[in-house]
């Protein structure tokens, strides 16, 4: 059989979630506003109730986006990324 440089590549389930990541972004609006957005969370956590217990936590709204590639996405309102990662830590 000849060398598939890329077996392995192909062999792990690749997309959003497959390593242990979670990702905390902030994506720059206009002016002094701010998105912040959490991939990579667990399939099987109930994003809306993450979503819904942030949005009570840091009194920011927020939605759940259901992206092609990245699957579901948080997105929060203003600049979030110490106290959403001190929350999924805790």
């Amino acid at each position: 059989g000849a060398f598939d440089p890329f077996a392995e590549a192909n062999a792990e389930d690749s997309g959003a979630g497959s390593k242990e990541y979670v990702h905390v972004r902030i994506q720059q609006r206009n002016g002094r506003k701010s998105l912040t957005t959490v991939q990579g969370l667990k399939k099987e956590f109930s994003y809306n109730k993450i979503l819904k217990d942030l949005k009570k936590e840091f009194c920011c709204n927020g939605t759940v986006v259901q992206d092609p590639e990245l699957g579901q996405v948080i997105q929060l309102q203003g600049d979030q990324r110490k106290n959403v990662s001190n929350f999924l830590i805790q």
